[in-house]
């Protein structure tokens, strides 16, 4: 699976202001950026970013799976600390 296939399975299912992607083969890290990342709790914010993923992950495409998530302004504060990935 090539990172763009990852990068449109979750642009296809969630409305991000910003995806940033790292597939080595079996690890994945994602980082995604969207307001309506303020309204959620830890937990449900793994759970919206992890759903698009779920299939290539039962799947055993994807073994490992980091998941980052901000707020637009927290990514503004943040980025320089967390790319690249």
């Amino acid at each position: 699976m090539e990172t763009s296939e990852i990068e449109n399975l979750i642009n296809s299912a969630l409305e991000l202001d910003e995806l940033h992607v790292k597939f080595d083969g079996s690890q994945c890290k994602v980082i995604a950026v969207a307001d309506m990342f303020g309204e959620l709790s830890r937990v449900k914010k793994q759970q919206v970013v992890y759903a698009p993923l779920a299939q290539v992950i039962n799947d055993g495409v994807i073994h490992a799976v980091t998941i980052k998530t901000f707020t637009t302004s927290e990514w503004q504060r943040e980025k320089m600390f967390n790319l690249p990935l």
